[in-house]
């Protein structure tokens, strides 16, 4: 493990939680049991969310294949799609889990996702059993793209801001002071709606983005799209550096929208290129899922490392120093027009000052342009 993960060089505290570093595990494969937790810990990951629960009476049935990539020409993976649901294992195993990931790793921040159904109760019980076993924080999926839309759960929620705003007050009403993210959906016109809603709520935060809903492609020879499951398929979310673009512009317009609202970015975090763009676009932590199930847990080495070398090459004597401070360069293309015409003057004004400019116009007025006039 890199020093420089563990030993407070990198250490950023959000919502009342120290982080040894800004580089959490994003809820998923890489977290789906207490074992991969820990595994990521000893990587020097500065906190993981743990793959999304529900109460054990809610059914999930996972299938076989539910990945698919998109390569690009040189044979790299580019983008990544995935049908999977949520955790399928019993809600009391995780209690288990919880318990033991924290007793063993008392220093890392441990992060419980939970998706339910539109139920106060429900919600509530999840949400106080989460933190009992010893969740730090709870991160609310109002995102998933694909599962159980028919029951009104995951982006199905998250698409509606009344909702949003209604299920987070349940759940901080229930969580006694622990911190309470939402986690956004991409797929829906402005993401700031929801986000506002979250924080309405009495939402801490927001964990931004979750997948895109796609297809990954269609074999040609079949006409069966992929992933395929005994000849069919479905719309999944997509991930991995192409979602990265898409990513970093809704994470900016929600650190624009709501200054200081806490934002965990997510979206193609591949390198630590890739993170450092997202604390500049305002988070204040960086989520990454499929980078690690396609790298290794051990890509967090290099995040470190280049995180450090920024820092220190830009003088940021922290994380937080570095935090958002790309968005004041963002404005309207209104005034990108207007600073471009104030160029173009300044540069013509400072031509017609060079002797190569004489005599071009009426070699007199240029003269008495140039005649220093008293009051």
């Amino acid at each position: 493990m890199s020093s420089i993960l563990t030993n407070g060089d990198l250490a950023v505290t959000v919502n009342g939680m120290r982080f040894l570093n800004p580089f959490v595990i994003g809820s998923g494969p890489p977290s789906t049991n207490a074992t991969v937790i820990s595994k990521a810990f000893a990587a020097g990951w500065g906190g993981v969310v743990a793959k999304t629960t529900s109460l054990s009476d809610l059914p999930v049935v996972n299938v076989q294949p539910r990945y698919g990539k998109l390569n690009g020409p040189h044979g790299d993976t580019i983008g990544f799609q995935n049908i999977e649901l949520i955790s399928d294992r019993p809600f009391e195993d995780w209690e288990a889990d919880f318990k033991k990931v924290k007793e063993q790793w008392p220093d890392r921040i441990l992060v419980g996702s939970i998706m339910e159904q539109y139920d106060k109760g429900r919600w509530q019980e999840i949400t106080a059993r989460c933190l009992a076993a010893g969740c730090d924080a709870l991160e609310l999926n109002f995102s998933c793209p694909h599962g159980h839309p028919e029951t009104g759960m995951g982006a199905a929620m998250g698409q509606n801001p009344a909702m949003v705003e209604e299920v987070t007050s349940w759940v901080v009403a229930a969580a006694g002071g622990k911190p309470v993210w939402a986690k956004m959906t991409p797929n829906i016109t402005d993401i700031r709606v929801p986000a506002r809603a979250a924080k309405a709520g009495g939402a801490d935060g927001v964990a931004a983005i979750n997948t895109i809903l796609s297809t990954i492609g269609i074999n040609l020879k079949t006409l069966r799209p992929t992933p395929t499951v005994e000849g069919h398929s479905t719309f999944g979310g997509y991930s991995y550096r192409a979602v990265k673009p898409i990513a970093l512009r809704m994470v900016g317009e929600i650190a624009m929208d709501q200054p200081g609202f806490a934002i965990s970015g997510i979206g193609g975090v591949c390198s630590s290129t890739d993170a450092i763009e997202f604390l500049l676009m305002g988070a204040s932590t960086v989520q990454s899922c499929t980078g690690p199930m396609l790298q290794g847990f051990e890509m967090v080495h290099e995040l470190g490392e280049g995180l450090g070398a920024f820092l220190q090459q830009h003088g940021f004597a922290t994380v937080r120093d570095s935090i958002g401070k790309s968005l004041p360069y963002f404005t309207s293309h209104h005034h990108l027009v207007e600073l471009q015409a104030e160029k173009k003057a300044a540069k013509a004004a400072e031509l017609a000052n060079r002797d190569t400019e004489w005599g071009k116009k009426d070699f007199v007025a240029e003269a008495g342009n140039l005649v220093s006039h008293k009051e």
